[in-house]
């Protein structure tokens, strides 16, 4: 087992990443000019990133999937953006910032890398403001701030419900700036589908040109992976269809430990399944926990009343209501943090109290908000004694200001109207907190090839806080790697240009041709949309809001012998060498098919419960915490970092010890 050296600072934490920017290496600008970076993705982390390096003077080749990086599933994030301004004055600190993550993240993060982001954090909104992102304001014409799960203050920026598409056009004119300039060369339809190394360094990648089918090579002296989480690998997500875990993958299968699979958030805000006939799931913001009462009825003779349609929600008194969380967590009530909020969905649903047909739906209600919101709209409009209709008015007409987008969403989609009758929502797959491995730089195990964002593991421990998504992506992308990839590319300023046509370019690129002409002479009798469907059914039933050692053990079984049956029986039509959709899908989800197998060894060999990550054989069996997740500081007070060994069964463990010397080791409590 290889010791993990995380190159994090040392001395007062407070003072590390200073000292960091202080000691580590620089390249001058005459030298940039002569240097080549390769970014793989381009949303918030990605783009940012990108922009930043050639704002510097680097030369960067960035590439994407998709026909713009407009199309980033970045732009698909609602509720805000966290940083530590303490605008609100209510005691926010870069301290508070750092301990709320910490322990949000159920202590399975890395104190420095945590802290460091707290203390860029406010410097991205700043940025982002210059760039003209327009963050909503107060009556004063000041940034405003709304609250999320997990913490006690009001930290969060937001665009009504629309935040990160406003970040990512930010980026994305920064990138455009850089564009025009020629500083970045943008590949877009573009996919990485190897990493090439050189000498023991990642020296370039291997791409497919999605719309003629070209095989591509691309060289540079660094490469970065900002491709974002594999939720996919669920099938069923709340991720964009085409979100995918390929690059970080081939990275993976080049000697990048891949860290903490089983790391997975549940969403609990999202709108409930209709169907077998879904593709995809669509989240409604952990914003609407700020003003909406969560609850299902008390007896199950409502419940069944409601699901056949012989009472309404509205027709439920107070008292007929059980508002599960402001019972059970008290001090944070409706915003617990996102893995607490979506066990007691479930667990209320599995004891039969799910308000929908399917039994996987509770109520997210706004009749508190809008009586307490008109009632004030009518004092400050001077309106006294307002009707019952008139205060409903005002109260609706204040959370439409603040979240009227997101509840238009929710009428298109399920044709009901929240102001009137309450939400229905149910956990779904959302986040992924485990990622490439990498070390306080940024740097995966492969010299050279840097991960940033949601694709690498760093920063949200086993349960990822609300907002601090696109708090991490912006500051890895406009803070983080443009300084300390310095540190590395300082000793490649008399490298020269990197050639393309060595031994190690034509090996992968035959590695990439040989896989790509196997799938598509398999022609067998199935598609790839129902091996993935597959794969998502082990997934979510074996491995998914709660997991037993039985069921991770069947999980790998049965993932194995499907990922056998893929490369025996899919079918893909089309051809090759030309545009082919179902040809992307399949290389995609055959890299899930190794990742899925993965993910369950890891949620198999972590025999606690932590965050995300609940293992039935590992709760509190008495006290005030009964029921509750139950860590094992003892034995898994480490990251699981896995090196490839050419079956994911195989995959050989190595550890990273965490070591809290600022914050307490103590059991995460929210009531």
């Amino acid at each position: 087992m290889a010791k993990l050296d995380s190159k994090a600072p040392t001395g007062p934490i407070k003072e590390q990443w200073t000292k960091h920017k202080n000691d580590i290496q620089l390249v001058n600008p005459a030298n940039k000019r002569n240097i080549d970076i390769i970014v793989i993705g381009t949303g918030l982390a990605g783009g940012s990133a990108a922009a930043s390096l050639a704002e510097m003077g680097y030369n960067v080749k960035a590439f994407a999937y998709q026909d713009s990086p407009r199309r980033a599933h970045s732009i698909a994030a609602q509720g805000g953006i966290n940083a530590s301004k303490n605008y609100q004055n209510d005691g926010d600190s870069n301290y508070r910032l750092f301990y709320d993550t910490v322990k949000g993240g159920d202590y399975r993060s890395r104190e420095s890398n945590v802290y460091r982001l707290a203390e860029v954090s406010g410097n991205i909104i700043d940025q982002c403001v210059a760039q003209g992102v327009p963050f909503a304001r107060d009556y004063g014409g000041l940034l405003d701030n709304r609250s999320f799960g997990g913490v006690l203050v009001s930290r969060t920026f937001y665009a009504k419900g629309q935040t990160g598409q406003q970040l990512l056009l930010g980026a994305y004119s920064a990138m455009n700036r850089q564009i025009a300039k020629g500083k970045i060369q943008m590949y877009n339809r573009h996919e990485m589908l190897e990493l090439v190394i050189v000498d023991g360094k990642a020296r370039g990648i291997i791409a497919r040109n999605l719309i003629t089918g070209e095989i591509e090579r691309h060289s540079a002296h660094a490469v970065v992976i900002g491709s974002g989480g594999y939720g996919n690998v669920f099938y069923l997500s709340t991720n964009a269809m085409g979100s995918n875990v390929t690059a970080a993958w081939r990275a993976h299968k080049k000697g990048a430990y891949f860290a903490n699979p089983c790391y997975t958030q549940i969403h609990p805000t999202c709108i409930p399944r209709s169907g077998d006939h879904q593709s995809k799931l669509t989240l409604m913001s952990e914003s609407l926990r700020n003003d909406g009462r969560i609850w299902v009825p008390k007896s199950m003779e409502d419940v069944e009343a409601i699901r056949s349609g012989k009472k309404k929600p509205i027709d439920l008194s107070e008292e007929e209501r059980d508002y599960y969380l402001e019972r059970r967590y008290p001090a944070f009530g409706n915003l617990v943090p996102r893995d607490v909020a979506s066990r007691a969905a479930k667990e209320r649903c599995d004891a039969g109290y799910g308000v929908n047909a399917t039994g996987e739906a509770v109520f997210l209600d706004f009749k508190s908000a809008i009586q307490r919101y008109g009632k004030e709209k009518a004092l400050v409009d001077g309106v006294h004694n307002p009707s019952p209709e008139k205060i409903i008015e005002f109260g609706a007409g204040v959370i439409k200001d603040k979240y009227g987008n997101l509840f238009q969403m929710y009428n298109k989609i399920v044709d009901t109207d929240p102001y009137t009758t309450p939400m229905m929502i149910y956990p779904a797959v959302h986040y992924t907190m485990g990622g490439l491995w990498v070390d306080y730089n940024l740097m995966t195990t492969i010299p050279g090839c840097y991960c940033i964002g949601e694709a690498n593991f760093s920063d949200h421990g086993a349960n990822r806080l609300g907002a601090s998504a696109l708090m991490q992506g912006l500051a890895d992308g406009y803070f983080v790697l443009p300084y300390t990839i310095g540190d590395y590319l300082a000793d490649e300023i008399r490298t020269g240009v990197i050639p393309t046509d060595s031994p190690a370019f034509d090996e992968a690129e035959k590695s990439v041709k040989d896989r790509l002409e196997k799938l598509m002479s398999i022609n067998g009798s199935r598609s790839v949309d129902t091996f993935h469907k597959e794969l998502g059914k082990y997934m979510w039933n074996l491995a998914g809001m709660a997991r037993n050692e039985a069921g991770l053990k069947e999980a790998m079984v049965n993932i194995k012998k499907l990922r056998e049956e893929f490369w025996q029986d899919v079918r893909i039509p089309g051809d090759l060498n030309s545009m082919n959709t179902e040809l992307e899908k399949a290389t995609r989800v055959a890299d899930m098919l190794e990742l899925g197998e993965l993910f369950a060894k890891d949620a198999l060999e972590r025999r606690e419960s932590c965050g995300g990550h609940f293992r039935e054989e590992s709760v509190e069996q008495d006290g005030p915490q009964k029921g509750e997740a139950l860590r094992d500081d003892v034995n898994f007070k480490f990251v699981s970092a896995w090196e490839y060994k050419g079956e994911p069964g195989d995959a050989v463990l190595h550890k990273e010890e965490l070591e809290f010397k600022d914050i307490e080791l103590k059991t995460r409590s929210y009531k």
